[in-house]
């Protein structure tokens, strides 16, 4: 009984958000900032707020998160955050030697008014940060935008610090991640790989976040986008950049600063999205697109013609980040299934608007709500007035999934009660693969588990 109160009855809500689908921008910035080789992450902050952003990473990822602090007290919350900042700056160079700090503000410092770049202009000129390390920045209230803007932040703000431009174009391509997990991370430098494609992804959480087990502990692991690389991101010839809320403005950064023409396109989750990715990168690295992948496309629609029977039709209820859900609303529809309620925290007014082209004539029932007073007490209630099939969405899901007994996909952030999904990829045909196959064993099972003696059957 954990959310049978949640009333059928929707009354307008002005002010009260219940269950937001989201979190706060600094998760977002640290994520991103871990995608950056031999960084660590520093929050601008009480210490509370770090431990809270480094236990929910940790606990989607089952990594430890190593991150700083500035551990504001009451007086750093008075008189302001500047010799806690400076003192940080020095103490984790000499103790941790990272090659970069990348800080980010939290609500407190954001409400003082710390001025982050001129702190760290003066920790350079007051000699605390030596020869050859850096220290960058961006700003992520948390009473603004989501974790989604705090990441795109953090992916602008290591753009803006280190991208530059010799004025001599390579035969290379940046590549910007959205917000995704290590292993899609991995999978889409496979699909470059195979591509032929001279690529730099950025950030780059592979091998960070998804380290092997050796033995011993190492505190920047061989994963993350290099320094070298950032560098070098301000000569490639374009960029193709994966999800709009996470990189548009990074990709924007960079076409400003140096030069390099840039494309937006959805993360490549599902068929179509997919067919754009590795179209849009064969046109940028002027490459051709292999039979292999070509082949793997073709093994995903083969799975998705012969198990049709048991997605037609059924009704499905997401919820998490623009970025995901507008790519996986549309591999829903090419699966014949039906997207009816689709909530997300993180604001943004083209969310509406795509959706609205995808589902207006396909599935005109739906309902769809992003920014404030999307919730999830708003998607229980459609649920409980018209239930659902299926939900998709992260771990916050499974209150609602225990109690209307509905099938539950994890997918997008935080996943804190199981595992997996930073080891196999949803991105790319071979990611839909696995997102099918998830979605057909959840639905069996419970055809299983429901059905008539004289209906269970050994071949479904």
């Amino acid at each position: 009984m954990l959310l049978r109160h949640t009333p059928k009855e929707i009354k307008e809500r002005k002010a009260l958000t219940v269950n937001p689908a989201k979190t706060c921008q600094p998760i977002g910035a640290m994520y991103a900032a871990l995608g950056i080789h031999g960084c660590l992450p520093h929050s601008h902050g009480s210490q509370g707020c770090c431990s809270y952003h480094r236990s929910t990473l940790t606990r989607h990822y089952k990594e430890p998160v190593m991150a700083g602090t500035s551990s504001f007290t009451e007086g750093s919350s008075v008189f302001g955050g500047q010799a806690n900042l400076l003192a940080s700056i020095q103490n984790i160079f000499t103790i941790y030697e990272p090659e970069i700090i990348a800080v980010h503000s939290t609500c407190l410092s954001e409400t003082i008014g710390d001025d982050l770049k001129q702190i760290i202009e003066k920790a350079r000129e007051d000699g605390k940060i030596p020869l050859g390390r850096h220290v960058i920045h961006c700003n992520t209230p948390s009473y603004v935008g989501s974790h989604i803007t705090g990441y795109a932040n953090m992916v602008k703000g290591a753009i803006d610090y280190f991208a530059e431009s010799t004025g001599k174009k390579a035969d290379r391509v940046n590549l910007i991640s959205g917000w995704v997990e290590p292993s899609d991370m991995r999978e889409i430098k496979r699909i470059a790989s195979l591509m032929g494609a001279n690529s730099i992804l950025l950030p780059d959480t592979s091998d960070v976040v998804d380290s092997p087990q050796t033995g011993s502990f190492n505190m920047y692991p061989k994963g993350g986008t290099t320094i070298a690389d950032m560098v070098a991101s301000g000569d490639s010839k374009a960029t193709l950049a994966c999800g709009e809320w996470a990189t548009k403005d990074a990709a924007i950064k960079l076409e400003n600063k140096c030069k390099v023409p840039f494309e937006i396109t959805d993360i490549p989750i599902g068929i179509q999205a997919t067919d754009r990715f590795v179209t849009k990168l064969s046109k940028q690295a002027e490459v051709t697109i292999p039979e292999s992948i070509n082949n793997e496309r073709g093994r995903l629609l083969d799975v998705i013609t012969d198990m049709h029977q048991y997605l037609h039709g059924k009704r499905v209820a997401l919820w998490g980040d623009p970025d995901q859900i507008i790519p996986m609303v549309e591999f829903l529809l090419d699966l014949d299934m039906k997207p009816v309620y689709i909530v997300s925290g993180t604001p943004g007014k083209r969310m509406a608007n795509r959706l609205e082209e995808l589902l207006s004539e396909k599935v005109p029932e739906a309902k769809y709500k992003n920014g404030e007073l999307a919730d999830m007490f708003l998607l229980h209630q459609w649920i409980k007035n018209e239930p659902v099939d299926l939900l998709i969405g992260n771990t916050y899901g499974k209150y609602i999934s225990r109690d209307e007994q509905i099938p539950f996909l994890r997918m997008g952030f935080p996943i804190v009660d199981r595992i997996g999904h930073s080891y196999f990829p949803t991105v790319g045909y071979m990611g839909g693969l696995r997102i099918v196959e998830k979605i057909l064993g959840l639905l069996m099972d419970k055809q299983d588990a429901e059905c008539p003696e004289t209906s269970f059957e050994l071949v479904m």
